[in-house]
């Protein structure tokens, strides 16, 4: 499943972060704490130069803790990366943040000029939840609907720190090809541009592999599916889900596995692992040199 999706308030947004990005002390990513690393935005780095940054972890209740201490090990190794895990519902976690801010750019006099910081974040990671909190109020809306922030807006904080919110906004071709699953997984890309089924089935493929003690006990399976798909057809059974002619309703068994492995039901399930997608890595940069090599011949026979 090749998913391109990047509306034209994305392709703005990111025109206006490559603009302003010079002027920033300090920038604040948010990524899911579940998929640290595919819903990280590859243009980020890019466009940040030097530019200290603070990598939120964000829904740690939702993730898996082992695994999410090897992320926090992993961006630890990047250079002016500060990695930090949040619970959504916790403010003095959050505001912490903003106390690291202060201390990542201690030779910055705010009495002379306000610290600038801009917050980054794909669409449904939390980034507005964690910008009310900062707050204090509400400013950015919130919505389990990705892609709710549409323009940029400037926050005031305390102790003479300005926040730089800017849209949510993916980058033009999710690659490698299991990022995007996931981030369909997760809920980051609207249901309107996705299978259901197929998405489903992803993840089903997954808890068996990672987490089959977990999902069998969540849908009361005594014995462990051979695949995904037969995963899915025993929930169909155990729910009731059947179509006409008693054909499992793939649909709707993929609206509850998603919808219960989003809001935790299933239990603390992290997405990838730090060797993971470093693997998926390896192979995708393998597979492009593989097809520049065959578009060269063709180039060459012609």
């Amino acid at each position: 499943m090749a998913i391109n999706w990047f509306p034209g308030h994305m392709h703005k947004a990111r025109k206006e972060i490559k603009k302003i990005m010079p002027q920033m002390d300090l920038i604040i990513e948010v990524v899911d704490a579940r998929l640290p690393f595919s819903s990280e935005n590859p243009l980020v780095p890019s466009l940040r130069g030097d530019t200290p940054v603070i990598k939120v972890l964000n829904k740690r209740d939702l993730a898996d803790p082992e695994t999410t201490a090897r992320w926090v090990h992993y961006f630890e190794q990047e250079r002016g990366v500060r990695p930090v895990t949040l619970t959504h519902n916790q403010r003095s976690e959050a505001l912490d943040i903003l106390r690291l801010a202060t201390e990542m750019c201690a030779e910055h006099d705010r009495g002379l000029r306000a610290l600038r910081v801009m917050i980054l974040g794909i669409p449904n990671v939390g980034k507005s939840t964690l910008i009310n909190t900062l707050a204090g109020r509400v400013i950015a809306k919130t919505g389990n609907e990705p892609a709710v922030t549409r323009s940029q807006q400037v926050i005031k904080l305390p102790h003479n720190v300005l926040l730089y919110d800017t849209p949510g906004f993916l980058w033009p071709k999710l690659a490698p090809e299991a990022c995007g699953y996931r981030l369909a997984v997760s809920g980051a890309i609207r249901s309107a541009v996705i299978e259901y089924e197929d998405v489903a089935l992803f993840a089903a493929d997954y808890l068996l592999a990672a987490y089959p003690a977990q999902v069998c006990e969540r849908y009361g399976l005594t014995d462990r599916p051979k695949d995904g798909l037969a995963l899915m057809d025993a929930i169909a059974a155990r729910r009731r889900f059947f179509a006409r002619g008693g054909v499992p309703d793939l649909h709707k068994v993929a609206e509850v596995l998603l919808n219960e492995l989003r809001s935790g039901q299933l239990g603390a399930i992290s997405l990838e692992t730090p060797e993971m997608v470093a693997q998926e890595a390896s192979e995708h940069a393998a597979q492009q040199e593989r097809e520049a090599a065959k578009k060269a011949d063709r180039k060459q026979d012609r």
